[in-house]
């Protein structure tokens, strides 16, 4: 055989050997990508994203689009080509797998996470929105989060039962609950007064306060670890309103999309349009006081939005270093902390005064 020829065979039996080896070997990583946007002003699967009952609105133009990122499973085994592949794709991140499923995270542990999250960040999304338009009506209550399944708790307390008292001390925030609790010795019973959880939605539904309290003793046991007193239950906060605040979006999670929803409700409620018809995307944690945190992915929300076509993009302060080091072409990025930061700059955007936009800079 001709040496030419020779060199040929091997280099292509060695590039097959090489792509082979690439196909199956297997690399602890996995891939983000841009998902799709969504117009919180607008619809999703034939429904309004914000649907506000009882309540004058108004009607609103323009885009205030809530952007997600596609991640790769946790079961998904990524290989090396594919790795190699999102390494030096622009529109792709690889991260090590561990970043996104912490601990051997399952996949239905993460979607009941993300669910949780995102169900947490409507019910931000709305207090925060009503204190920016002062309106009142706003109150914030004590629930039963969970209930472990085992523990002492099940089949006396139920999630959405309103905590009033523990051992007859008010319970004004979640860690209250904690806090009374450990005070008892494994072993010793635990008194919680607490309206029933089809109570309490049957009094908001109506618009009424709550007819009556119920008493339950539970006997306490030791936790795992310091040995603590629990009975098996994790409080959270839930809210009522002065009138009804749906969101519906369906296949997302996590809380990212506070900021937006909660800017959704804002436009919706006031006259007038918040961007003045021009397509603003943005990203953003919040809380019930209004403060927007970051979030994860940031760079695959910008290039999200801007194939959406946005040209403003609404960045949580804390990521704007992050997001400035690749910012697609025809996407300012806008600087917020706060939903009041978010809607001067949407006045401004409005307006057209872009130049007085607090923007991200280069790190």
């Amino acid at each position: 055989m001709p040496r030419r020829t020779a060199t040929m065979l091997a280099s292509t039996l060695m590039l097959f050997a090489l792509l082979c080896a690439g196909v199956f070997m297997k690399v602890p990583y996995s891939e983000m990508s841009p998902g799709p946007t969504v117009n919180t002003l607008g619809d999703s699967h034939g429904e309004p994203v914000i649907n506000i009952a009882d309540h004058k609105t108004y009607p609103a133009s323009g885009h205030l689009n809530m952007t997600t990122v596609r991640v790769t499973g946790a079961d998904y085994d990524m290989n090396l080509l594919e790795a190699v592949y999102g390494w030096l794709s622009d529109d792709n991140i690889v991260v090590p797998h561990e970043n996104l499923y912490p601990n051997g995270k399952t996949e239905e542990q993460s979607t009941q996470e993300n669910a949780e999250e995102f169900s947490q960040s409507q019910e931000s999304a709305k207090v925060a929105a009503l204190k920016q338009l002062n309106t009142p009506g706003v109150s914030t209550r004590v629930v039963v989060s969970t209930v472990v399944k085992g523990s002492p708790a099940e089949g006396k307390l139920h999630a959405g039962d309103v905590v009033q008292a523990v051992d007859g001390s008010p319970v004004n925030a979640p860690g209250d609950v904690a806090k009374i609790v450990t005070k008892r010795k494994p072993g010793e019973p635990v008194e919680f007064t607490v309206v029933p959880a089809a109570e309490a939605a049957e009094a908001e539904k109506a618009r009424r306060e709550p007819t009556g309290s119920t008493k339950v003793t539970i006997t306490t046991v030791k936790a795992e670890g310091d040995g603590h007193a629990i009975v098996g239950i994790r409080a959270g906060t839930d809210h009522t309103f002065p009138f009804t605040i749906d969101i519906k979006l369906a296949d997302v999670g996590g809380p990212s999309a506070g900021l937006m929803f909660a800017l959704g409700i804002v436009d919706k409620l006031t006259p007038g349009d918040l961007t003045g018809g021009k397509f603003v995307a943005g990203t953003g944690t919040i809380d019930d006081t209004g403060k927007v945190g970051p979030i994860g992915g940031i760079q695959m929300k910008t290039i999200g939005a801007r194939q959406a076509g946005a040209e403003f993009f609404l960045t949580p302060a804390e990521n704007c270093a992050s997001a400035s080091q690749h910012v697609p072409d025809g996407l300012t990025l806008v600087k917020v902390s706060t939903i009041g930061d978010a809607t001067k700059a949407l006045e401004k955007i409005s307006k057209g005064d872009t130049a007085g936009l607090p923007k991200c800079g280069k790190p």
